[in-house]
């Protein structure tokens, strides 16, 4: 049962367990487990941006979308939608020293955050006299009330108990707002999988499953028991709740920091390979690529020459972020399905030999046309002297722009968490938002970026040196 969250920032739903990074956590992940056992099937999770999920599910890449996603009348046209696995509602957020605002006509004027593409936004957008301001996660509107840059913010009950209850700079204020209900998404047509799964929940909630996992979390309220008929008392504890509680109050010595750095370590490295691969190869792509566009652009006749000139000039033009949703998202409507790490590779790659065109065009020109012309005399045809001639002194000029694209790829690679790829950019999200830690995090994570630019670095100093030897080399033998 392959099933997709975005586990970045994400508690109490699927987060970072804060003791041990690399096991996830939350309360969809023990209702996915108890789902899949009733489903007897496996569950295997797929990490993929929140707003991404839907695109994700028609790509294929898993079966079901379990993230707070709230059934709302325009996403029925666009999934199938189960059951009510959880209600709850939204909730104002805002710095202890603020006024209470008790409504949304309170917050008139000011400035509030919510999370991109939520029940949140909506509602807020619904009241023209305040500003909405939207974000990638929750975590960053805290950060920007914490900061200053909004007044409150509106988000689920979970979000505001998780990451504000406890907080001793803000509070929860005003009643609640709305009737949020969470479902699972499924694609239109897997007709008989969503009757699957709503069997499955109906089960859960009979035989109490779904309360002892929301009761462990805290998360069981009066509109869960109106919904299931269950008034009853637990004596469950909430054990869950206490330990996410527990990990967050407690002051972190600099040992202890210094020792979660180093947990820290192995997810840093497996994503620092992903990195790299990705950005390695993309590279060699961008040259060979770029190499070929060039010399259509360069040498062949029209209109071979000004479709390469279009290619460029189309690509550089346009966002990479838009030019990998079209390879990830758009491609398979059309039945070209690619995996995340080719479709990585290829949107990179694609996208900068764009550049590398350029970068040779400008090479290829600063070579002498005497050169080419003193070539063909000697008896030379046009692919020889390109070969032997012109391409050799080519290739140390555009050396060092080259050297300065493939750090500048390596960066973008960050771009490629879009399309369900956990690389060094997304991971330092997920850490940071799961520990409040940007500044120790970020710097971690900066510098594990600079160790794996600084090789290519200088090895591209070691190739210019030895071509610049080289031609003094030629210049002496003259």
């Amino acid at each position: 049962m392959t099933w997709a969250a975005d586990a970045e920032g994400n508690a109490p739903y699927i987060f970072q367990d804060p003791l041990t990074p690399n096991h996830l956590m939350g309360f969809e992940v023990d209702f996915a487990q108890e789902l899949a056992k009733i489903l007897n099937k496996t569950p295997k999770f797929v990490q993929n941006q929140w707003d991404g999920l839907i695109p994700g599910l028609y790509r294929g890449d898993y079966d079901l979308a379990i993230n707070g996603l709230e059934i709302t009348e325009d996403r029925k046209l666009s999934v199938n939608f189960s059951k009510p696995y959880y209600i709850t509602y939204e909730q104002i957020v805002t710095l202890n020293s603020s006024p209470d605002y008790l409504t949304l006509l309170d917050l008139a004027g000011k400035k509030v955050g919510a999370l991109k593409g939520s029940l949140a936004e909506r509602i807020l957008e619904s009241e023209p006299s305040i500003t909405t301001l939207t974000y990638e996660g929750e975590v960053n509107a805290f950060e920007d009330l914490k900061n200053g840059r909004i007044e409150a913010t509106l988000v689920d009950a979970p979000i505001a108990l998780y990451y504000a209850s406890w907080n001793p700079d803000m509070k929860l204020t005003g009643e609640p707002i709305g009737k949020v209900l969470y479902g699972i998404a499924l694609r239109t047509n897997d007709i008989q999988l969503t009757n699957e799964v709503n069997v499955a929940i109906q089960k859960l909630i009979s035989n109490g499953k779904l309360r002892e996992i929301l009761e462990r979390w805290n998360l069981w309220n009066p509109l869960m028991a109106e919904m299931t008929g269950d008034v009853s008392v637990s004596p469950i504890e909430k054990d869950k709740y206490e330990y996410y509680i527990k990990t967050q109050l407690k002051e972190i010595s600099l040992e202890e920091r210094m020792v979660r750095y180093l947990i820290f370590l192995p997810s840093i490295a497996q994503a620092a390979i992903v990195t790299l691969q990705i950005s390695v190869l993309s590279m060699l792509l961008a040259i060979i690529v770029g190499l070929i566009v060039v010399v259509i652009r360069l040498y062949a006749p029209f209109p071979f020459s000004s479709l390469a000139m279009i290619y460029v000039e189309f690509v550089r033009g346009t966002p990479l972020l838009i030019q990998l949703f079209f390879i990830f998202y758009a491609l398979p409507s059309i039945g070209i399905m690619l995996s995340p790490y080719i479709a990585a590779i290829l949107g990179l790659g694609l996208n900068y030999a764009a550049y590398e065109a350029e970068n040779y065009r400008a090479g290829f020109n600063s070579v002498p046309r005497g050169q080419m012309e003193a070539a063909l005399a000697l008896g030379l045809n046009r692919k020889q002297a390109l070969r032997y001639i012109i391409l050799p002194q080519a290739t140390r000029i555009v050396l060092p722009p080259v050297t300065n694209d493939f750090i500048s790829l390596l960066k973008d690679s960050s771009l490629v968490s879009v399309i369900t790829l956990v690389e060094l950019t997304k991971l330092y999200n997920q850490l940071a938002a799961a520990y409040f830690d940007y500044i120790g995090t970020g710097i971690l994570i900066a510098i594990v970026y600079l160790l794996l630019g600084l090789p290519f670095v200088k090895i591209s100093k070691n190739l210019e040196n030895n071509l610049s030897k080289n031609k003094r080399f030629i210049n002496k033998t003259k």
